[in-house]
């Protein structure tokens, strides 16, 4: 069975920071490309950083671009995102998605989610 539990989010002030883990299991991690993807209410789902599955490549929203940063362990099977900075903007649930296109099909698996506020 797959898993993705993404964890770490909460109630902050603009300008502090939180970072976020997403624990997979079930599949082979190191194949995956991982997002952390956000929704905020009224608003459709956005990408907000992704790494490739070796890590050797990031891509980031424009909105994030640096505050946030997206790095992974493939041996302990991990994705994090670390957000500095945090804007009022930035409240949404985050969610993490391991996505692998095989030769003859796409995988795709997300977490729950985890709400990350800010406010003051």
């Amino acid at each position: 069975q797959v898993q993705l539990v993404e964890s770490g989010g909460g109630l902050v002030q603009p300008g502090e920071s939180l970072r976020l883990s997403c624990a997979a299991s079930g599949i082979i991690f190191s194949q995956y490309a991982v997002g952390w993807y956000r929704q905020a209410p009224g608003k459709q789902r956005e990408l907000v950083a992704s790494i490739s599955s070796g890590g050797n490549r990031v891509d980031y929203a424009d909105s994030v671009k640096g505050r946030f940063t997206i790095s992974r362990d493939n041996n302990k099977k991990t994705v994090s995102l670390q957000m500095n900075n945090l804007k009022f903007e930035d409240t949404a649930v985050y969610y993490c998605n391991a996505h692998w296109a095989s030769r003859f099909r796409t995988y795709d698996y997300w977490g729950q989610g985890t709400q990350v506020t800010v406010s003051s």
